[in-house]
């Protein structure tokens, strides 16, 4: 069958569309172009991530090695409009999101199947490391986590809805990070000890608060010398609200004898809310825009195990969709830092049955139902 790969140039993709080949299917290779370095800036004279020249130029010769089409297209219109934007936006209303989770959904799977139904492909696949799991009887899809743990990416795949999932492969859902560098060395793939990129990849060089007062002109003076406040007290005054995140501990510029750390912050009233490590701690959340996947309808009070954030190992708990369409989550142990505008996505058996986005967090009694 016609498959469609996304390529980055990366090991993981590049290792994907051989496998894809090797069974006998056949191939086209895609990398998408989701901006320009002069929109974004940060550039210091190595595009190392995704998306980059290199990334590329990386592509292409591993579809020239295999003998299967390449193309590049540039999506950098509707990855400004739907990515970058909301990602502004969110950090300007105090939260911290996470752009891959938003870049999945409609730029990797929306767009990508677009161009697949045009060149008559059946599937997309991608070298995210995740499974795919499918019901014939309910004719239900929906992804399971990898079976490398530690490289394991279906925490950023939650928002993928049915008829995106019914047209997705894995190819790579069943390995390890080490048994796919050996495959590539066995293919003899150029990228076989290529170095992974960690940052976002339209923020080249990790600096957040650049990229936002770049991106929002005026930013930094509209936002800076707020109040930094504990418990009512003003302790001292901050840079800007959009550069910080709950949780943080560093970079507040407050001397007090004790570590503290941001609690919540207020961009209404441009304060940053710190507090002591056990301030830090609640048990339950409300989420927003939740998708569910492995259940058309969540069960009320599911066992689960759910994670806040990427490398989160994750807490048992409850879980209900409320009336007005929420996800609320109640773990069995205070959870540490529970972020707005982060994801909790939620497993069971290692399936992933729903996520949102968080709104807040909050303390409830366990094992009562909203």
């Amino acid at each position: 069958m016609r498959v469609v790969v996304a390529m980055s140039g990366g090991v993981d993709s590049s290792v994907a569309a051989a496998l894809l080949c090797r069974q006998g299917h056949d191939v086209v290779g895609i990398t998408i172009k989701t901006y320009r370095y002069e929109d974004v800036g940060g550039n210091e004279g190595n595009e190392s991530s995704c998306c980059s020249l290199d990334g590329i130029n990386d592509a292409r010769a591993v579809a020239a090695q295999w003998g299967f089409p390449h193309f590049v297209l540039d999506f950098s219109e509707r990855f400004d409009r739907d990515v970058i934007s909301p990602f502004v936006s969110e950090y300007l209303a105090g939260r911290t999101p996470n752009p891959c989770v938003l870049c999945n959904r409609s730029i990797k799977w929306e767009e990508l199947l677009r161009k697949a139904d045009a060149l008559g492909a059946e599937y997309i696949a991608t070298g995210h490391y995740a499974r795919m799991t499918r019901d014939d009887r309910t004719g239900r899809s929906w992804i399971s986590v990898g079976n490398d743990k530690d490289k394991d990416q279906s925490y950023a795949l939650w928002t993928l809805s049915q008829d995106l999932l019914g047209r997705t492969l894995f190819p790579l859902g069943s390995m390890t990070k080490t048994e796919v560098r050996a495959l590539a060395d066995e293919l003899g793939l150029a990228c076989a000890r290529k170095a992974e990129s960690f940052e976002i990849c339209f923020i080249p060089d990790n600096r957040y608060d650049r990229f936002l007062s770049e991106r929002t002109p005026g930013l930094r003076e509209s936002v800076n010398a707020g109040e930094i406040v504990m418990d009512g007290k003003v302790l001292g005054h901050h840079q800007g609200y959009p550069f910080y995140t709950v949780g943080q501990r560093k970079g507040l510029g407050i001397a007090t004898g004790e570590p503290l750390y941001v609690t919540a912050i207020d961009p209404q009233k441009n304060t940053v809310h710190v507090g002591r490590e056990e301030s830090l701690l609640h048990n339950a959340l409300i989420a927003r825009d939740v998708q569910c996947m492995k259940y058309a309808k969540l069960p009320d009070g599911i066992s689960v195990l759910g994670r806040i954030r990427y490398k989160d190992a994750g807490d048992t708990a409850k879980a209900w969709i409320d009336p007005d369409g929420t996800l609320r989550v109640i773990f069995d142990a205070p959870r540490r830092a529970i972020t707005p505008g982060q994801s909790v996505v939620l497993y069971e058996g290692g399936d992933l049955v729903a996520g949102g986005i968080i709104e807040r967090a909050f303390d409830a009694e366990r094992n009562v139902s909203p």
